[in-house]
């Protein structure tokens, strides 16, 4: 049985972890360590980032794998089966194990034939979901055959501790492309000190913060909106047990942009420092790469999104305010613009034109020590669609 302190300390590491500035894959050996003392398991754990617009995946990373197995990707998306990670990341809970998810019999699933195939029996998969809803991840545990089997209170950690997991992947993937932005539009970064002093400056933030109102970045003036922010994310380096969730603000700029500020408060060998990372009010990546690949209407895409997020007819038509009937239409219309027959095969045909690059792309990241991106490939990197 699993000591109260010791989970609580295992808990309060975490939580110090998102607020530390590391690169995703440092974030992740680093958490992993944690949770092995708490929750022992096989091997390391399988993290993923996902795309909270899709859910579908778009990294991973285990410790001595490099890359994932393409028949793993292929059960993912093309098989029937339980336990998957967009069926996890959708649930009320937000964590299953194998053993429940098939009613104490594994072996009916595929999934566990296949784990059995690499040496581990018994899994644990948790979303990665901010306290906001937002899924940017999972992570999957698993037990040798012959092991016990995870427990309640085993479960109960992982999930008390998967949104302070979140808010570090997503920390981590937005400093990431602000460090070392690859588009035109990427986030910008400046780093000041408790007392408001600039810090360090990602080339370009420049741009961003004098065109937000009251912003004056020539003589030194930050705007409001930045100080407000940082404040917000600088306080929560002064309550450690309460929950670390980024410090969030919608300001629209002189340009008539709407810009997102995230502000995160980083603790290192005492100092308090805060970052605020700024970009501008997109949507979701998927919807400009849907439209460009495969020509769908906005009111398709709105469809074809809330399919890969594994919704129901019903539950679409309820979503967008639409008949079943009027859905089932666009649906036929989707299949016949992306050359499919199935949901499934809509789904697979989408995660392996645009986001199975992505994750080959952030597998050689991760060996080059360069940060992981997230959302799909964009389109112009993609030589072709399937």
């Amino acid at each position: 049985m699993l000591r109260w302190d010791k989970l609580q300390g295992a808990r309060d590491a975490l939580v110090r972890l998102t607020r530390e500035g590391h690169d995703l894959v440092s974030f992740w050996k680093a958490s992993a360590g944690v949770l092995g003392r708490v929750v022992p398991h096989w091997l390391g754990p399988c993290w993923f980032t996902i795309d909270p617009a899709s859910l579908l995946v778009t990294s991973h990373f285990a410790e001595g794998v490099p890359e994932l197995a393409p028949e793993a990707l292929a059960a993912e998306y093309y098989t029937d089966d339980v336990n998957q990670l967009a069926d996890v990341a959708r649930s009320r809970r937000g964590v299953s194990t194998l053993h429940e998810a098939t009613a104490g019999d594994p072996s009916s699933s595929p999934r566990w034939h296949q784990n059995m195939a690499y040496g581990g029996d018994q899994e644990l998969i948790a979303a990665l979901r901010t306290p906001g809803g937002e899924v940017w991840g999972a992570v999957g545990l698993y037990r040798e055959p012959g092991e016990r089997l995870f427990d309640e209170r085993e479960i109960e950690f992982v999930r008390s501790v998967a949104p302070h997991l979140a808010d570090g992947a997503r920390r981590a993937l937005l400093l990431g492309e602000a460090m070392d932005p690859d588009r035109p539009d990427a986030p910008g970064l400046i780093v000041l000190s408790d007392t408001w002093e600039v810090e360090s400056a990602t080339p370009g933030v420049e741009r961003w913060l004098s065109d937000l109102p009251d912003g004056d970045w020539d003589a030194g003036r930050l705007p409001a909106a930045v100080v407000a922010v940082a404040g917000r994310a600088l306080g929560t380096a002064e309550h450690p047990d309460e929950p670390d969730t980024m410090s969030l603000s919608r300001v629209l700029s002189r340009s008539g942009v709407w810009v997102v500020l995230h502000g995160a408060s980083l603790v290192t060998g005492g100092a308090r420092r805060v970052a605020v990372i700024v970009e501008p009010a997109h949507p979701a990546r998927i919807a400009p790469l849907l439209m460009a690949a495969y020509g769908l209407t906005q009111r398709e895409q709105d469809v074809t999104r809330l399919v890969l997020q594994g919704d129901s007819t019903a539950q679409i038509a309820s979503r967008l305010h639409l008949s079943p009937h009027t859905v089932q239409q666009h649906l036929k219309r989707v299949f016949d613009k992306t050359g499919v027959r199935s949901r499934r095969d809509l789904v697979g045909k989408i995660f392996f034109a645009h986001y199975e690059p992505r994750l080959r792309d952030n597998e050689r990241r991760a060996l080059d020590s360069r940060p992981l991106r997230g959302g799909p490939m964009p389109a112009a990197n993609l030589t072709s669609v399937p």
